[in-house]
Formats: C-alpha cells, structure tokens, sequence
C-alpha cells in the first residue's frame, strides 16, 4: 500500500497545542507581575501576525527578524514565520551594533519585531539597515509611550488589529527555510546557520522522545535559554506543539526573579546555562525555606559543561534532575544528551556511577552520528581514552553557513566541532574542550574545562575559569581566575593542593587571579577570548616570568 507523502512542515506542529490543550497559559513576566494568554489565543495572534505580515509585503522566503525577548509576541513570531514559509531571523540582543549591522545586512532582512525596550539598541543602526522597510513595536508593562527614529514603526497591536484569526498556511517544499541564527564567531563576521522546516521537525519530535528531555504536555516549561540562541534550544517549537504551559521571564533574568516566576507558575523543567543554575543555588541557599521548588523536576543545562558538583548539588538538595546537552547553533542543537539512567544496564548503578554519567556530555541522539578523528583525519576508537576533534552529521545538522561556505569548517557530509574529546565504550561523549580553549603545555594538552569544574567544586568557590598564558619553555601555561562566594575566604594554596588531588604537578595552574566576575557571552557562557585579551592588555606575566 503507498503512503501518503506528507511535506513534514512546521505548520503542521504548531497549530496542535492550541487544539488539543486550548486553554493552556503563555505566562510572560512583566514589570508588574504577569501577563498571560491560552495557547489558543496564542495562535490566533500568530494567525493575525501572518496576515498582517502577508499586508506589509511579506512572502514565502523573506526574512522577518525578531529583537526581543523570551515572551508570548515572540513565540507568535515564531508560530507566523513558520506557518506562512517566511523565515525567522532572530537577532541577537547582546550582539555589539557593528555585528548587528553586518547581520541584518547579510540576512537582507525585510522586517523587524522589536520589544519596546531594546529601541535604544535599535536606533542606534538607523540609516545603515537598507533591506529593512518596516519596525513593529512590541510594549509591555512601562514602555507604552515609546517612540523611535526607526524607519515606518508600527505599534505590534496596531499592526495586528483586525486581521482574522485564520491564515490558509501554504504547503511549500518541506526543505525551505524556517530559521536563520548566526553564531557569534571569535574571528571573522558571525556566521549564519540556516534551519529548513524538514530539519527541525525532526529535531522537535526527537527533543520530546521519553530517553530525551521527556517534555510531555502534562509539564510547565520555563524557557530560560534566550530565544534568539539557537531558536531557544528548539524549545519553543516543541512545547507548543505538545500544548505545555510555558512560562517566559521577558528581560527579567537576576535569580531572585526567576526563581519567584518558577514557585508562582509551579514549573517542572526549565532550560539555561550552568551561569542561571548557579546563581540560583546561591539565591535558593541564602534562605532555602522561602524557596518552594518541590515542582520542579528537572533542569535541561547546556551551552557550556556543568560543574560535577552543580549537577550533585541540584539531585541532593532539590531532588532534580540536572539533564546534560551538547549540541550548537550548527547543530539545532541537540546531540547529545546525558541522564542518570539511559539504558536498562544502568538502573542496578550505584548513584555515584549515574553521576559520573551525568557529568558525560552524553548519548547521541537518534538520527545523529558522532565521531572523533585524529589530524589525519582517521576516526579514532571508542575506547574512552583516545583524544580527537569531534564531527557531526544528521538530518538537523548544518552542511554550510547562509551565502558563506566556509568548506574548512566541513568534511564531506561531517561539521568540524571544533571541539575536542572522546567516546567511551558506552558511547558516551566526552568533551575535553574547545580546541582553541585547551591549553599546550610542553607538547601535553590540559583541559581547562576539567579544571575548572574540579575548583568550582571546592567550597567558597563561586566561579572558576582556566586560560592559557604564553610560557617561553613549555609553549602555554594555565592561569585561573577564580569567583569567591559572598563572605567565603579561599587561599590560592587551598586551590593548589584541591587540584593536586586529581591532577598532575604539571596540569595545575601556575596562578590564581581572584576577580570580582568573570566576562560572559553573548549566550551566557564565560567569555574567554575576552578574558585572554584582558589579560595580555594589562601586561599580565606568569609568575616565573616577572
């Protein structure tokens, strides 16, 4: 019997939440407190959206950019461009003017959907967006009477008001394009990654399998992780799909306000950087009897490695489960993810066993291959020793940036990582690092990521990141600077011989700076491209070398 070929369409998903679960809330935070809305209400704005956007010149293929937040207009952005076949280019709010302009450049974007209060960021690029015809303006709480410089800006509500709430979505070629996010590249112009509906339908029904996140429509997701990275982990797509409450925290990130949002809205999963997870253990740890938390039953953490630690800490104290991914923008991003127990073998494992599971960056997902490759490019044994450059390939898996190809980032059908690790027999992956991030030291690679993680460990240490310095014998050398907790009071000589428990004489850090922070991304992950050039600006020497 011959089956139906069926285009797998973006479209075909988003519509579902809002049929089989109408009444569902869309919590957005606002200045005051909250702002909701069902999901049914949702996608009729998101049908409205279309047809105001269809009114403004906008067809299949052209490039909407959103400049907003984690809220409820965001995700009717999200549900319009994909059901319409226009493509969502979300822009990076924490990207300097100078990157934003080349982006919006290079997409050629027609459109813009701004919150009213990243204007300011905005005006600052009027008369150097020639592609952009139109800026509609999102307000929330505070920001009613906003005006712009902005070329032909609209009022959100406005540009809706009176359009229908049904939009006959076209049925377009299942590889178009949906999505485009650019990286924030280290050298060179940010790249762009170009996600087709074909892909991420794929990805979204893999993020919801049981061994995956386990996202059920029984859940409340609070979706931390911005929504302009990495089309917010795919998060977005699948949640309203399935028709789960989602919970979205606009520009409110400090802890003491997620964590409020999280009590009030009874939040089971929730999506960040380890940098979130930690400050809300500090908040949570300054009174854990103010903070409820027995809703929540697992944390999905990605973006950098979480702490060993921060993973214990989340299972004792809180009883959740901190689930593990490894993926990038490249990649849509799920790879890898990595739970307590994947596999019937593994429930008869100590808890210790699990947890050094857990700190794997874990299982390839179903439909993706993952190898590690020496310099020759000859793949390397799963044999959980052997150190290669790690390759991907799948069905969501970027074959080549947006109008720039790059071949040195490809081979053949693989995406060169960048990254750097092993397999174990289990087929667990393991990242040992960035490559430009591990440190040389007389011919010997030294993980920074594995030290940190070990110091962070280390009561009283709030923050810890590992770069390597210049060393006239041994080529590098590693220097860490170190974040202390409120009140806590850490020697260097206490940090040396924690390390010495685990590592070589010639793996420590030569030094421990003690600073106040430690510069972030863009995307939250610690910056150390910057931390690097601060160094070298203010002349730092290692100690040997003074």
């Amino acid at each position: 019997m011959a089956m139906q070929h069926t285009p797998l369409l973006m479209a075909r998903l988003l519509d579902r939440g809002a049929v089989v679960a109408s009444g569902e809330e869309i919590v957005t935070a606002t200045d005051g407190g909250t702002r909701r809305q069902t999901l049914r209400e949702t996608r009729d704005r998101a049908h409205q959206l279309a047809h105001a956007l269809a009114g403004a010149g906008v067809g299949v293929g052209d490039r909407v950019a959103t400049f907003m937040w984690n809220g409820s207009r965001h995700l009717e952005a999200y549900h319009a461009c994909a059901g319409m076949g226009a493509v969502l280019h979300t822009l990076n709010l924490r990207l300097s003017d100078k990157d934003l302009e080349y982006i919006i450049g290079h997409a050629a974007d027609k459109v813009i959907i701004a919150d009213a209060d990243t204007l300011p960021l905005l005006e600052a690029l009027v008369g150097r967006m020639p592609s952009v015809e139109r800026v509609i303006v999102a307000t929330e709480d505070g920001f009613e009477g906003w005006e712009t410089t902005l070329p032909n800006p609209v009022d959100y509500e406005a540009f809706l008001s009176g359009h229908p709430t049904d939009y006959d979505w076209p049925n377009i070629d299942e590889n178009s394009p949906l999505g485009l996010c650019y990286t924030s590249g280290t050298t060179g112009n940010p790249k762009g990654v170009e996600y087709e509906h074909r892909s991420q339908y794929l990805h979204t029904l893999t993020q919801c399998m049981t061994d995956s996140m386990s996202l059920s429509a029984t859940d409340t997701l609070c979706g931390i992780v911005p929504m302009f990275h990495a089309m917010g982990w795919g998060l977005p797509w699948s949640a309203t799909m399935l028709g789960c409450k989602q919970v979205m925290p606009h520009r409110f990130m400090d802890p003491e306000r997620l964590l409020e949002l999280m009590i009030e809205e009874e939040v089971t999963i929730s999506a960040g950087v380890p940098t979130i997870w930690q400050g809300i253990k500090s908040i949570y740890e300054t009174a854990p009897e103010k903070y409820d938390l027995s809703k929540l039953t697992r944390l999905t953490c990605g973006g950098s490695a979480p702490p060993p630690s921060l993973i214990r800490w989340y299972a004792d104290t809180l009883d959740v489960e901190m689930i593990q991914g490894w993926g990038m923008t490249e990649t849509s991003p799920l790879v890898t993810l990595s739970r307590r127990v994947m596999k019937k073998s593994q429930l008869a494992l100590s808890d210790d066993a699990q947890f050094e599971n857990v700190a794997k960056q874990g299982q390839i997902m179903p439909g993706i291959e993952v190898e590690i490759f020496d310099e020759e490019g000859n793949a390397l044994p799963h044999d959980g020793e052997s150190i290669g450059e790690i390759m991907v390939r799948g069905p969501w898996i970027c074959s080549e940036y947006y109008h720039d190809p790059q071949p040195e980032k490809f081979s053949g059908d693989w995406l060169i990582t960048g990254d750097v690790g092993k397999i174990d027999p289990e087929e667990y992956l393991i990242l040992s690092d960035r490559s430009k991030d591990l440190v040389k030291s007389g011919g010997e690679w030294i993980s920074s990521v594995d030290l940190e993680n070990h110091i962070v460990a280390l009561e009283g240490v709030a923050q810890a990141c590992v770069v390597a310095q210049p060393h006239p014998k041994w080529d590098e050398r590693p220097v860490a600077l170190v974040v202390l907790a409120p009140g806590a009071e850490v020697s260097q000589e206490t940090i040396l011989d924690h390390c010495a428990t685990a590592y070589a004489k010639w793996q420590l850090p030569d030094e421990v700076l003690y600073v106040e922070s430690i510069p972030l991304t863009s995307t939250g992950k610690m910056d150390k491209k910057v931390v690097r050039a601060d160094l070298a600006e203010q002349g730092y020497q290692l100690p040997d070398l003074r």
